[in-house]
């Protein structure tokens, strides 16, 4: 067994070999920093850009920008929009809704189950319904 077995390092390079990316140095610095605890996070670019610096990582923001985006393409990450400046990724890739507070710029997890559809548009012809996403806007009262 690998004595590295449930450290942050090793869930980074599982993460990254599940979708068949290759883990280079700085894939597995901001996996890491993504997964390695074992829980969940929404993250910008911006705070991940952050995080790895604090770390004393030398990466620049693009390299970032660009890591999030193969890490989307895998599988590995969602990409929620809330408005057209500001994206964030998601680590927890099922379908769920999110909360956007508006005061503070965060994102979390709605509880599983509390959104429900009766009944979506039909999409048009040729076309298929590939994800819904839902943030709902929250502002502190």
């Amino acid at each position: 067994m690998d004595e590295r077995a449930g450290t942050p390092a090793w869930r980074a390079a599982n993460w990254l070999a599940s979708a068949g990316l290759r883990p280079t140095r700085q894939r597995l610095v901001l996996a890491e920093l993504l997964i390695g605890d074992g829980n969940d996070r929404h993250v910008t670019a911006e705070s991940l850009y952050e995080a790895a610096c604090g770390t004393g990582t030398n990466v620049s923001l693009a390299t970032v920008y660009n890591t999030l985006r193969s890490f989307t393409v895998a599988g590995l990450l969602t990409e929620i929009t809330v408005d057209g400046t500001r994206s964030y990724f998601d680590t927890d890739v099922s379908d769920h809704a999110h909360f956007y507070w508006e005061d503070d710029g965060r994102l979390t997890d709605a509880p599983l189950g509390a959104v429900q559809f009766e009944r979506l548009p039909d999409p048009p012809e040729g076309a298929e319904i590939a994800k819904v996403d839902v943030v709902i806007r929250l502002r502190r009262s």
